[in-house]
């Protein structure tokens, strides 16, 4: 990815939703305006460098289905891409309707990307104030996206140009209208990203913004990420593609180191999900190519 370019994930994370909207069942998280929001040559040239892709991925199809291009995007898709944008997002927004109805007044998205929850949720527009935030580029790139596609930006959306991942202030939230409400935050596909001093000092300026009850979900890897290969290797190669992007993985945790770090910065875990119960919760009885990826968990975690 180019500096200064919008994030290139966010775009691929789209087309995941995109494609699981359109073609799979049954559904484990739909959302139905990713498409929307990428450009048909954006996603027939996603489509085109993924199918080119198939011999990174696994050298034995690439012979096999050779000339057989829908059901390798299928299978890279499902296997790869897909898995852990689908269900992550689908707990957390099970999570986040619950805290509404416990009385969480915003919604803080940490990394938006191209978020769509805003407009899947319009009854929410009395309820829930929600603040984006992600780098200036990505926001810029995701504005246009949304004028392109005919959506008018609610006046409960907010959007807080940040590098939180460098240098995280508190400043450009309460500009943005951010008060000390109870408040729900999602930090999605970003602590992997993180250094374990970053993560924590990310979470305690978040949390002293907040008052008691106010939560936050996220995922995370655990200590066997740089060792794991999973199935066909996708460990392995998520991995190898984040180094190759520029933007390499720098953190694993142990449950145990995981739960230290949150009771420093005053959090405790309400619940966590293994890859085993987000297999059972998500996946299971398919008969596609859809599971969970191994090493990657997710927590609901609550200020004390």
């Amino acid at each position: 990815m180019q500096k200064g370019s919008p994030s290139l994930t966010s775009i691929i994370s789209a087309f995941g939703r995109a494609y699981h909207s359109r073609f799979d069942q049954p559904k484990v998280f739909d959302d139905y305006l990713a498409e929307r929001l990428i450009s048909e040559d954006e996603y027939e040239e996603i489509k085109a460098n993924m199918i080119q892709g198939i011999g990174f991925f696994n050298e034995e199809l690439a012979q096999k289905w050779k000339g057989h291009s829908e059901q390798i995007l299928k299978w890279i898709t499902q296997v790869q891409l897909s898995p852990t944008p689908l269900a992550r997002a689908a707990y957390c927004e099970g999570v986040l309707l619950n805290e509404v109805r416990l009385g969480a007044k915003q919604y803080v998205i940490l990394g938006a990307g191209l978020d769509t929850f805003c407009f899947r949720r319009p009854e929410l527009q009395d309820t829930l104030d929600i603040f984006e935030v992600d780098s200036p580029m990505t926001q810029e790139f995701k504005k246009k996206k949304l004028e392109q596609a005919g959506f008018e930006i609610p006046s409960h959306l907010h959007f807080v140009p940040m590098d939180f991942s460098k240098a995280f202030s508190g400043q450009p939230l309460i500009e943005a209208g951010f008060t000390g409400k109870k408040t729900f935050f999602s930090l999605l596909g970003v602590s992997y990203y993180l250094t374990k001093d970053e993560l924590s000092s990310l979470l305690a300026h978040l949390f002293a913004l907040v008052p008691t009850g106010s939560s936050i979900v996220f995922d995370y890897a655990d200590e066997t990420l740089f060792e794991a290969k999973g199935v066909s290797n996708r460990v392995e190669n998520m991995v190898k593609m984040a180094a190759a992007s520029g933007e390499p993985m720098k953190s694993c945790y142990s449950y145990s180191e995981m739960e230290r770090l949150l009771e420093q910065c005053g959090l405790l875990i309400y619940e966590t999900l293994t890859p085993e119960k987000i297999n059972e919760r998500y996946f299971s009885n398919r008969q596609d190519h859809l599971s969970a990826f191994e090493t990657i968990h997710y927590v609901h975690a609550v200020k004390k």
